[in-house]
């Protein structure tokens, strides 16, 4: 059976590129500026502030909401990331490291490990041995793997 996975969506970005060492933000923020255009797939809008965005603002001190105004008002990548540390937690470059480390490897050998299995086989991709995290899923739904 074939895999089932999505194309790759203009202006977002993997979840492993990073802005100022740190993983997601930029992907969240991509698909914070693509919903406010339109252009975000439907697929992702319920789970818009939910998930790994939930995590990270959470990590940031900031409230979803208040991320997307500012967001939406304009600033380059690391002007947002800088305001939420502002009006959040400051992070340092260790935190930053580990909090990365934890995201990156979410779904490989804890808690989630039994998520991304069930939607490995929602895509028929559990042959794919290269997807262990659900970092590795998203690029492999966003055809990047």
């Amino acid at each position: 059976m074939p895999y089932a996975h999505t194309m790759q969506i203009t202006g977002l970005r993997s979840p492993h590129d990073k802005v100022n060492g740190l993983v997601y933000f930029g992907r969240m923020v991509d698909k914070i500026r693509l919903h406010s255009k339109g252009e975000l797939p439907a697929d992702y809008q319920a789970n818009l502030g939910e998930g790994f965005d939930k995590v990270c603002v959470n990590f940031l001190g900031i409230a979803y909401s208040a991320l997307v105004e500012r967001a939406i008002a304009g600033g380059t990548d690391e002007e947002l990331l800088e305001w939420c540390m502002a009006n959040g937690k400051r992070r340092d470059e260790f935190d930053i490291a580990i909090w990365g480390e934890y995201l990156r490897k979410r779904g490989w050998n804890d808690v989630a490990s039994e998520r991304l299995a069930e939607r490995k086989a929602e895509y028929h991709c559990t042959d794919r041995a290269d997807i262990q995290t659900f970092f590795d899923f998203i690029d492999f739904d966003e055809g990047r793997k």
